[in-house]
């Protein structure tokens, strides 16, 4: 006999297991199915280990400057296995969270590979066997890996994805970044702060190529000042491994081409939906190229089939996909016949993007660019951290905020970022987005001081020309 559940859930990512603990919530039956680790990816091997290693790269930078500050530190040095010991402690410890909170929220945990069957039936295969999981509603939230080379596989000894580079066994001499996104980026900064010489290739123009066009210069001109070396509009042809290094054929803008030898490589240009072998094709759920169409709270053609996080459309960040998790078990439990929910569709627009290199980026809505190609008539204004007291008191006094705003109806269209904490300023701009707020709330509103979030209220004064401190 099959366990039945009014939900399963395929997958215990950032999407996955806040689904399910919203069903649990809700009073529904709930069981996830996870072939490897509680919490997915992002906690054990994507966000959470990845902000604790640049933790540390931060901590050595300051160290390095502390004579910036009136301080005193000799014989500096960093302890590359002790850096990756504290980051494995750190996800372990929220693997363990994610663990309790299933417990507690009587969520029935499967672990083992997972496999849509027929409609509400899933087969779950693992050292033990295979047993068949029946329920009312099925969700798939089994999200993405870093996507290869075609010409040049990571073999996690010379050339390396973000799993590889997280527990790295040596501390490259020089590293070759290819791709200049979120992970590429952050990498890149982890590495050369710790030591290594760094250089990036970014085949699009500019680095961080999603980002506000100023905010991407403003960075590449500090990653130069750091000693990286920065190759927009450039292709790796070609990589060639060996015991001792990697010989990497590089395209440069200039159609020149060169070769150069570099210790490791850490492959960054983008993410594969893990959407094979799920019974997809058993079903009839729609995908294009393994990307699962869903309608704004989740679901699938399919009735019954929903989906999440990095199996849809983007932009795939994982507070993203917790969001969607959310909105679709409150769909799940309404369609069960619970009136007292009442789920809303997400609205895309809203949601921020951070990069947590030094300095730090987030933005949220339209780019300037974006914004007048949509037919705005904009205002934007922009405030560097140098007018701030708080950044110049801290001693980061490089970055700016700007905003851009519909000139006719004040409505905020978007935000952009850069500098320190910038990734914790951003949910004021969010929450004012989400609120529908203008210009006019945000003038009236009252910032403490002296904070970095004063920047916010002088961003938005800077776009009408009524900045005070600069």
């Amino acid at each position: 006999m099959a366990d039945a559940y009014d939900v399963i859930i395929l997958g215990s990512g950032p999407g996955g297991y806040v689904c399910a603990i919203r069903c649990a919530q809700l009073g529904l039956k709930t069981a996830i199915v996870e072939r490897e680790n509680l919490g997915g990816i992002c906690l054990n091997w994507g966000c959470i280990p990845t902000k604790a290693l640049l933790r540390s790269a931060e901590v050595l930078h300051n160290m390095k400057h502390a004579a910036d500050y009136g301080l005193a530190a000799d014989n500096i040095r960093a302890d590359l296995d002790a850096v990756v010991k504290r980051s494995r402690g750190v996800a372990k410890q929220l693997n363990q969270g994610v663990t309790h909170l299933m417990k507690k929220n009587k969520i029935t945990v499967h672990m083992g590979t997972g496999k849509l069957t027929a409609p509400g039936k899933l087969e779950v295969t693992s050292d033990k066997g295979t047993e068949v999981l029946e329920a009312k509603h099925v969700v798939v939230a089994t999200g993405a890996r870093a996507r290869d080379l075609p010409f040049a596989p990571a073999d996690g000894k010379r050339v390396w994805t973000y799993r590889h580079a997280m527990t790295p066994t040596e501390l490259p001499s020089k590293l070759l970044v290819i791709g200049s996104g979120a992970i590429g980026i952050e990498f890149a900064s982890f590495y050369n702060d710790m030591g290594s010489d760094v250089t990036v290739v970014e085949m699009m123009d500019r680095v961080v190529p999603v980002e506000d066009a100023d905010v991407s210069a403003f960075l590449e001109k500090a990653l130069v000042k750091q000693g990286m070396k920065i190759m927009t509009g450039a292709g790796v042809e070609s990589l060639a491994g060996s015991d001792s290094g990697v010989k990497a054929k590089i395209k440069a803008k200039d159609g020149a081409v060169s070769e150069t030898d570099f210790s490791h490589v850490i492959v960054a240009v983008g993410i594969a939906p893990n959407t094979e072998n799920i019974g997809l094709e058993t079903l009839g759920i729609k995908a294009e190229r393994g990307i699962i169409a869903i309608d704004g709270y989740g679901r699938t053609n399919v009735p019954g089939v929903w989906a999440i996080g990095d199996v849809t459309p983007g932009p795939w960040l994982a507070h993203k996909a917790s969001h969607e998790g959310v909105t679709a078990a409150e769909a799940i439990a309404q369609a069960l016949g619970n009136k007292d929910v009442h789920p809303h569709a997400m609205d895309k627009r809203n949601i921020p993007g951070c990069t947590y290199c030094h300095p730090q980026v987030a933005s949220v809505g339209l780019t300037e660019a974006k914004a007048k190609e949509a037919g705005y008539t904009v205002k934007a204004g922009t405030f560097p951290f140098i007018g701030n007291g708080k950044a110049i008191a801290l001693g980061e006094a490089e970055g700016f905020i700007k905003t851009v705003f519909d000139a006719k109806t004040g409505e905020l269209l978007g935000a952009h970022m850069i500098g320190a904490e910038v990734t914790e300023l951003i949910q004021g701009y969010v929450v004012g987005k989400t609120l529908e707020t203008t210009e006019v709330e945000l003038m009236q509103t009252v910032f403490p001081h002296p904070t970095l979030s004063e920047m916010l209220h002088e961003a938005t004064l800077a776009a009408y020309g009524r900045a005070l401190h600069i």
